[in-house]
């Protein structure tokens, strides 16, 4: 038995979908004698550009024509038709193997032969951008000036490739792809014509993988058709053999990245990619089905239309996930997806990549839960909506409890949604600055060097959601584009990103700037260094702040803080340190280290103790 796509080739330009802006204009010329001598179909495959080539020629040969309707009695429409043995007069040439100037030249010979029986000689070259450079040229002629009787007619994918000589003495029509909406009846009806019954979503399937091509959907309901026992194609044995991911894994996924699971969501992962599914193709249709989310979300009402072939359950599930999520979460999903999915182009261990980037998600859906310290308690789905609208913890003032029980009552409140800011309000310049010195406190816990290079910023411009940082000295701002940690893909820009997050509700994007003036601070007293003394050391010989010292010389940084600042060392240890950890030791002094010179003058003096 013949394929699908070749029992259900259309004989009419009424019959061909999805290209009326082709057919129209054809049959118009046709009606009205304006037939062309040569014609240039192009588009992608499987959209009708042969399929319409055959037609034009059976109306241009059909006894009752040229016509735009052929008649399908006469003997030309006969051999020209889906089952015809075909015509004398209608040459298919498949130029991708006869391309050369030798092909051309026995076209040229043949074309100056009448017609054995027919109104035209008609030549269809398939493939023509295989023609070589030298084959056209040997064609132009013909083409340019061909015998009353012969017609061309030239159909390819690539148009540019063919000789622009070639290609302004054609008609040009281009064929596009079809709407899935359109594809979707048609199928609907080949389906019931050929007695299989479909399940719900199936077809949806089909569509999504043909891309628009008919012959390509068609040849995968075929293959569906004919790998099913019975008359009944379900949609499991269609998501098994185009390897879709099914809809239950990628709802486990959003349930758990809106809960704030991250053991749930890697166990769903983990089992998909054992399961055997392609984890790049994971990554689509995630992003697919967060796309439907977005436009749920963004729509509301009457989107049925938008989403051909959804069953209605399917919608209303849609509808639920969207309410889990606000808009600027979702939309950062989708974003970090989307440049997660063009890094694992050609990756070797796409599994790894993939549980990095379950990860970032999860650190970008933390608006969408809360999670209390003090009950470990997680909010159900339907509070999640609230939830993503509001910040999680407020300003802290004083000094951080040491105590359990006062880190329980820290965390209870900064929970509390009446503290939090609502990310869809506006917000002002003042108010960040107010938060900035307990954002960059923060930090200090998490990232040391990334704390120091911060210490002496401060916020200078916001506009939306973008935030002008001004750093003291322009080089510090590099320590935002370093990864978190080695072979980490995360700036540390996104450490600070979640701790405005946390303590604003709003996920900003930044932009850097050097401020003009850096306010000075006090001289620090001799009491003060000896107390804070410990601090300095501790910070200069933690290794994660060693990228930040301007010397890369480990043994030298160490040696500067490791000694307590007493006699002639002082002068030299100090200098030292205002060359290389000048950063830290004013963030933990609250002062500005003195020059070398001044030092050794108050050594004269005998106050070398400073």
């Amino acid at each position: 038995m013949p394929a699908l796509y070749r029992r259900y080739r259309p004989e009419t330009f009424q019959e061909v979908i999805g290209q009326g802006h082709v057919t129209e204009p054809l049959r118009h010329a046709l009606a009205s004698s304006r037939s062309h001598h040569a014609y240039l179909f192009s588009g992608p495959r499987g959209c009708g550009k042969t399929t319409s080539a055959r037609i034009l020629a059976r109306c241009l040969n059909c006894a009752e024509g040229p016509t735009d309707t052929p008649c399908g009695k006469c003997a030309s429409c006969v051999e020209l038709a889906r089952e015809g043995s075909g015509s004398l007069d209608v040459v298919e040439i498949d130029a991708a193997s006869h391309n050369g100037v030798d092909d051309a030249r026995e076209l040229r010979e043949r074309a100056v032969f009448a017609p054995a029986r027919d109104r035209y000689k008609i030549f269809i070259l398939d493939e023509a951008h295989m023609v070589t450079h030298q084959g056209f040229n040997a064609l132009l002629k013909i083409v340019e000036e061909p015998p009353e009787h012969v017609k061309f007619i030239f159909a390819t994918t690539e148009p540019e490739k063919v000789l622009t000589t070639i290609r302004s003495r054609t008609h040009h029509y281009p064929f596009r792809l079809v709407p899935p909406s359109e594809l979707l009846r048609y199928l609907e009806q080949l389906a019931d014509a050929e007695g299989v019954n479909v399940e719900p979503g199936v077809l949806a399937l089909i569509v999504q993988s043909g891309e628009g091509s008919v012959r390509d959907s068609l040849s995968i309901l075929d293959q569906l058709i004919a790998g099913t026992e019975g008359s009944d194609v379900s949609l499991a044995s269609a998501q098994a053999l185009l390897g879709y991911t099914p809809k239950t894994v990628l709802n486990d996924t959003l349930s758990a990245l809106a809960r704030g699971h991250s053991h749930e969501l890697f166990a769903v992962l983990g089992h998909s990619v054992e399961s055997g599914h392609d984890p790049r193709r994971f990554v689509e249709d995630l992003l697919s089905h967060i796309r439907d989310i977005i436009v749920i979300q963004a729509i509301g009402e009457n989107v049925e239309d938008l989403f051909p072939g959804a069953s209605h359950p399917d919608i209303q599930m849609w509808r639920e996930q969207a309410s889990w999520f606000s808009p600027h979460v979702l939309s950062d999903l989708a974003q970090a997806i989307a440049h997660s999915l063009s890094d694992m182009s050609g990756v070797t261990a796409p599994k790894l990549q993939l549980e990095l980037l379950a990860a970032h998600l999860i650190s970008i859906a933390k608006p969408s839960f809360e999670v209390s310290e003090a009950t470990q308690t997680i909010a159900q789905p339907s509070e999640l909506a609230e939830l993503s609208a509001r910040t999680h913890s407020t300003v802290e003032s004083g000094s951080t409890s040491d105590t359990p029980a006062e880190r329980t009552n820290h965390s209870a409140e900064s929970t509390k949604p009446e503290a939090a800011h609502d990310p869809l309000e506006p917000w002002t310049l003042e108010e960040l600055r107010g938060l900035w010195p307990a954002i960059i406190e923060d930090l200090a816990q998490q990232k040391r060097s990334l704390w120091v290079a911060l210490s002496q910023t401060r916020p200078v411009n916001l506009e939306g959601d973008v935030v002008t940082i001004g750093f003291a000295n322009r080089s510090d701002a590099e320590v935002l584009k370093k990864p978190q940690g080695p072979g980490s893909p995360l700036p540390n820009a996104d450490l600070l990103r979640d701790a405005i997050l946390r303590h604003s509700g709003k996920r900003l994007r930044f932009t850097v700037t050097e401020l003009e003036e850096v306010e000075a601070a006090p001289i620090a007293e001799a009491d003060e260094v000896r107390e804070a003394w410990p601090k300095v050391s501790s910070a200069l010989t933690t290794p994660d702040d060693l990228s930040v010292c301007r010397d890369d010389s480990e043994s030298d940084v160490r040696e500067g803080g490791a000694e307590a600042p007493s006699g002639d060392n002082t002068s030299t240890n100090t200098a030292s340190i205002a060359t290389r950890g000048e950063p830290v030791v004013r963030q933990l002094l609250g002062g500005e280290l003195v020059a070398e010179e001044l030092l050794e003058s108050m050594s004269d003096q005998g106050e070398s103790d400073v």
